[in-house]
């Protein structure tokens, strides 16, 4: 198990971490099997998308605004940030990837993105092999 740190670089954003997950793989020394990826916050998420086009990203960003904005009246957290907690938990906080032969296993179009609701901040991400015999 590893833990990486992720700067994220404005008030929300989906950040590409793939190569950097990829580039840990090696010394977390699995090679067939599967990787936990685990965020340690609850105003930021995971998920994997497309990775080709950068508007989808900014596309997911925008229905997500739709649909918890940032200020709600009803809102009483104090914070006033409830609006990241509620996307945090539409995304989710883990990811489970298959790696084959030291390779992440992902479609032509996935990538695996941080997705940052409350920045910018530096984010933790727990990645843990679970390896097949």
């Amino acid at each position: 198990m590893i833990k990486i740190s992720i700067s994220t670089p404005s008030h929300e954003a989906l950040i590409p971490i793939t190569d950097k997950i990829s580039k840990t793989l090696p010394e977390l020394g699995i090679k067939n099997g599967l990787l936990h990826i685990f965020v340690l916050h609850t105003t930021c998420g995971l998920t994997i998308n497309e990775n080709a086009d950068p508007s989808v990203a900014i596309d997911i960003l925008n229905r997500l605004d739709k649909m918890t904005p940032w200020k709600d009246p009803d809102d009483r957290h104090i914070e006033g940030n409830s609006a990241a907690h509620l996307k945090s938990s539409i995304l989710g906080s883990s990811l489970l990837i298959p790696v084959k032969d030291g390779s992440l296993v992902l479609g032509t179009w996935q990538g695996i993105f941080l997705a940052e609701f409350d920045g910018p901040r530096t984010r933790k991400v727990i990645l843990t092999p679970i390896t097949c015999l």
